[in-house]
This record gives C-alpha cells, sequence and structure tokens, in this order.
C-alpha cells in the first residue's frame, strides 16, 4: 500500500473540486493500492492542518465541509472551533508548511500541491522540493514562470515534481513532450492554442459575427474571466507558452515572449471601467479583426490565437494557419497543440481536447499525483 500524505494550497475552484475527486475516488485508489492522506489545507489567509501530521489525517465529512464552507467564501478560521485541525495564519503559513515537510520527509514524505494562482507560494516550493522524500504538483504557473534562478531549483528534482494541469488542465502535454525529449528525437517546433477562451472567440468570428459579440457571448458563457481582458491579453497564454519553451531548453524568461494583446494600452484596466471597456471600447476592435479575418480567407486560411515556439523564437499572438490543419479545424473552447519533431516531422503529433475547467484540471492534478505513488511505497 502507498500512503501519499497531501497538503493543498489553494482552495478555490480547482482545489475544492481536487478534494471532492479525491473522496470519491477513494474505491478506485483502495484496489489500485494507493490511499492519499489530506493533513492540511491552506487558502491565501488562514490554513489548516491535522493535530497530528505523522499520524492523523482528515475525515471526509471534514474536507467536504471545508469545501462547502469556501464554496460559501468563509474563512477557514471558522473550522477553528470544529476540534479537528489546527488553524494558523498571515506569516506563519510559510514556515509551518516547510516545518511539516521536514518532519514528514523524515518518515512517510509529503506532497504539497499548489492550485492557488499566487505567486507568494514559489519561495516554498523551492524549499520543499529539495527535501527528501518531499514531492510537488503544480496547477499554478506561476513558480514555473518565476525567474530562471526559482525555476532550475523547482525542477532540479525532475522525478518529484508534476505540472501537467499548468498548460493543458487535464491533457497530456508536458508527459508527452518529456517523452519524446527522452527517446531522442528533438522537437523543433510547438505550435498551440492553449486558451479556451481564446480558441473559442477566434472561431466563432469566422462566422461573420462582431468580435464585440462574441465577446461578450463568451463572458456570458462564463468562458472568460471576470473581467474579459485577463484573457484578451494573452498572458496566461505566454506563461504556458514559457512553460513549454523551457521544457525544451529555451533559457528565457516572460518579458522575452512577444505577446499581442487583443486591446491597446488604453482600453486596459488601469485605464478604462470594466463596463466602458464592454459596452464602448469593444465594439472599436470590430473592424480591426475583420480586415484580419477577410485577409486570411483570402489566403485561405483562417486565424487562431496561438503560442508558437521554435528554435529561436517564442510569441503569442493571431496568426494565420491552414483551414484544413488541427488548429484550423477547432471549434468551440478546446484546445489543440501541433508538436513537430524528427519522427513528427512532416505529420505532427496533435494533442487535442478540454484545456480548461475546475473538473478536468482537478483531475489532471489528481493523475499527477497518482503518478508519484512509487515513491511512497511502503
Amino acid at each position: 500500500m502507498a500512503t501519499i500524505p497531501l497538503f493543498l494550497m489553494g482552495c478555490g475552484g480547482v482545489g475544492r473540486q481536487l478534494l471532492r475527486h479525491i473522496i470519491s475516488c477513494r474505491p478506485i485508489h483502495s484496489k489500485q493500492g494507493v490511499r492519499l492522506r489530506v493533513v492540511g489545507v491552506s487558502d491565501s489567509k488562514s490554513m489548516v492542518a491535522v493535530p497530528d501530521i505523522l499520524t492523523s489525517e482528515f475525515h471526509d465529512d471534514f474536507l467536504l465541509k471545508l469545501c462547502k464552507l469556501k464554496s460559501s467564501g468563509v474563512s477557514l478560521h471558522e473550522l477553528a472551533n470544529s476540534g479537528e485541525c489546527r488553524v494558523f495564519s498571515g506569516q506563519e503559513i510559510a514556515s509551518k508548511v516547510v516545518d511539516f515537510a521536514s518532519t514528514l520527509c523524515e518518515s512517510s514524505g509529503l506532497t504539497l500541491v499548489d492550485c492557488s494562482a499566487s505567486a507568494q507560494t514559489i519561495d516554498m516550493l523551492s524549499q520543499v522540493v529539495n527535501l527528501e522524500r518531499c514531492c510537488v504538483v503544480l496547477a499554478n504557473k506561476k513558480p514555473l514562470t518565476s525567474s530562471l534562478e526559482y525555476y532550475d531549483k523547482l525542477v532540479s528534482q525532475p522525478r518529484r515534481i508534476r505540472h501537467e494541469s499548468t498548460v493543458g488542465a487535464g491533457l497530456p502535454v508536458t508527459s508527452t513532450i518529456n517523452r519524446i525529449i527522452s527517446s531522442g528525437d528533438p522537437i523543433f517546433r510547438i505550435i498551440g492554442s492553449l486558451s479556451g477562451t481564446l480558441g473559442y472567440v477566434m472561431s466563432e468570428v469566422e462566422s461573420g459575427r462582431p468580435f464585440s459579440q462574441v465577446v461578450t457571448a463568451a463572458k456570458s458563457l462564463g468562458y472568460t474571466e471576470p473581467d474579459p481582458r485577463d484573457d484578451l491579453s494573452g498572458m496566461d497564454v505566454a506563461r504556458k507558452a514559457l512553460i513549454l519553451a523551457r521544457l525544451l531548453g529555451h533559457r528565457i524568461n516572460l518579458d522575452s515572449i512577444k505577446v499581442e494583446s487583443l486591446y491597446p494600452v488604453e482600453m486596459g484596466p488601469d485605464v478604462m471601467p470594466l463596463e466602458e471597456f464592454l459596452v464602448n471600447g469593444l465594439p472599436i476592435l470590430d473592424n480591426d479583426i475583420k480586415k484580419r479575418i477577410n485577409i486570411a480567407s483570402s489566403n485561405g486560411n483562417v486565424l487562431r490565437y496561438v503560442c508558437l515556439i521554435e528554435e529561436s523564437r517564442c510569441e503569442v499572438g493571431i496568426q494565420e494557419v491552414a483551414k484544413d490543419s488541427p488548429l484550423g479545424r477547432l471549434k468551440g473552447s478546446d484546445n489543440v497543440l501541433e508538436i513537430y519533431s524528427r519522427c513528427y516531422r512532416e505529420q505532427p503529433l496533435v494533442i487535442q481536447g478540454a484545456g480548461a475547467g475546475n473538473d478536468t484540471t482537478a483531475a489532471g492534478v489528481l493523475a499527477d499525483i497518482l503518478d508519484l505513488q512509487d515513491l511512497f511505497q511502503h
């Protein structure tokens, strides 16, 4: 039996769904000889931990209560009087997590799971990953897109870190790339649509619908962030591109990537209020997008918002692609990635599927945790 102690950082949508997945998969994991022992959970302000980090674990009923509490926007501090946990807050959280990891590394080990969206976890993770028998699983992109110094620390123990969900939610993107590289097959080009939001927007405007109308519809469908400019800026795609580029050995930082934003600086969040952007700003962008669509169409192509990684090139933005290519055929909010290598020179290896959503992302995180189980065999 492999028992994997888990500490979860971040109990937003993905973190809560991960806890629910862990609970619902207990019968499957039992048959596989695996037990996931949740010993701590933290959000941005508070942390709850089991009374005895070496022997106890949170019961499933407690974890479900925690999920319900966080879903209603209540602080983890509300659990202080439950009698089932210790509660910490503020600056002591980071030191306590490192203390717990230091204690467990001498016995059972620990897997630290980062489902937050915070840069505050970076220093803590770089300390924990170097502790014997301690592993890191990431859905949070920021640790892997920080400075090269921190990146090198995080990936210095490749057997003990997994981060599939940082790029394509549950899609097997990083694992596929690692397998290709390990086989000695050099990858010379990656091009992909790695934003479900922008994939939906670019495929919908093909039909003649105005860009502003499509973005507004995407927002109402829940495809975008509350402020669509968070998606339209391209920065989320840029972070994913940086993670892939670094996997290929590119020694670059986020500011090395050429990023095309789909709105001008004067319409940015610091300049223009959200409502004004939606009502007055977006329609101004319609004509330019329409012209670009018409030019692409006259060339027999379509427009997609993609990341492109080649030997000396890493950029993110709108590109013309062939209509009959995997990217050209993309509809809806799927992600598509084309990988070109020596073995996949003429016909790329294509990965396609849902690349966003709490359920899919949490499933990807859980698969990463289980991929580490051989390190916890007793």
